[in-house]
């Protein structure tokens, strides 16, 4: 951890904390302009999130994440904490009708979407999809096991799970305005001296030219799921890195971008990703489920 530093300034009402997590840049906003009050709490938010990355991550070696997709079919440990995780991963899975799959993340060692031309044939795809299905996937309060050669990915829900964890921190510790911004994912709380909705600033996908979107929030949560820095480009056809766990490839016809608004951030990120999942007809999808949102094609 001794790479990571937390950066605090001022801004017109009050002060902003700027660190890195999750690959992704981060910043926490206070409506209050008392830094030996602020600070303290900042440095426990930015450490929690530090915390659910370590655990969480399958980038990282000695994660608990990579400790079970290393287990080779025998039980692995777990807490309260991971058990909790993994059964609403259960619930998005069933409510899905299994296409929300956090098994599916071990698809990625074919297919990489760094804006290339590479994709992998139906013979690849065909013999990596076998080790996807989250029914392979067995837990209990106490432990997982996994089915032989299969892995799971919190990547869907770890980081909209460290927005939640941070905003509850913040509300528990300090009687002010506060907004949390994890890499786009979001949440505020608290009344605004002004009374003025937080203005949030939402990147439209796009070449040199992508413009932002702002969106006004008073209250709850912000998460958008889409293929601004992540797809892979061939033959004039455009491949979201959104998977469809039954056939390993792309989702057809999905928004370049759907932003939701919901109570919680894991609330707001898994109906993104679920009306994603659902192609031409993700806006349809949360309209008829009455979820504010906006989406871009």
């Amino acid at each position: 951890m001794s790479n990571r530093h937390i950066e605090i300034t001022e801004t017109d009402d009050g002060l902003m904390v700027q660190f890195s997590a999750m690959a992704s840049p981060c910043e926490l906003h206070f409506q209050h302009k008392n830094r030996s009050i602020v600070e303290p709490i900042a440095y426990d938010v930015c450490h929690e999130v530090w915390r659910i990355e370590d655990k969480y991550s399958r980038y990282k070696s000695d994660s608990l994440c990579s400790k079970i997709n290393a287990s080779n079919g025998r039980a692995v440990i777990i807490d309260n904490e991971t058990f909790l995780l993994l059964t609403f991963a259960t619930q998005c899975f069933e409510l899905s009708d299994g296409l929300f799959d956090m098994s599916c993340g071990i698809l990625r060692r074919i297919w990489t979407f760094d804006g290339s031309d590479n994709i992998p044939t139906q013979m690849q795809v065909s013999a990596v999809l076998p080790f996807v299905g989250w029914d392979g996937v067995l837990f209990d309060q106490q432990s997982i096991t996994l089915g032989q050669g299969m892995e799971i990915d919190f990547g869907g829900i770890g980081k909209e799970y460290a927005v939640d964890k941070a905003i509850g921190l913040i509300h528990q510790s300090i009687d002010c305005a506060a907004l949390v911004n994890l890499g786009g994912d979001l949440a505020c709380c608290g009344s605004r001296d002004d009374h003025q909705p937080w203005q949030v600033g939402v990147e439209q996908p796009g070449g040199e030219d992508k413009s932002t979107m702002v969106v006004a929030l008073n209250r709850g949560a912000l998460a958008t799921s889409g293929d601004a820095k992540r797809f892979l480009h061939c033959n004039g056809q455009r491949f979201s890195h959104i998977l469809n766990a039954k056939t390993g490839w792309p989702v057809v016809n999905p928004p370049r971008s759907m932003t939701v608004a919901a109570d919680t951030c894991m609330e707001a990120g898994v109906l993104a990703t679920l009306s994603m999942l659902q192609g031409h007809n993700a806006e349809t999808f949360l309209t008829d489920q009455e979820v504010q949102h906006w989406a871009i094609r």
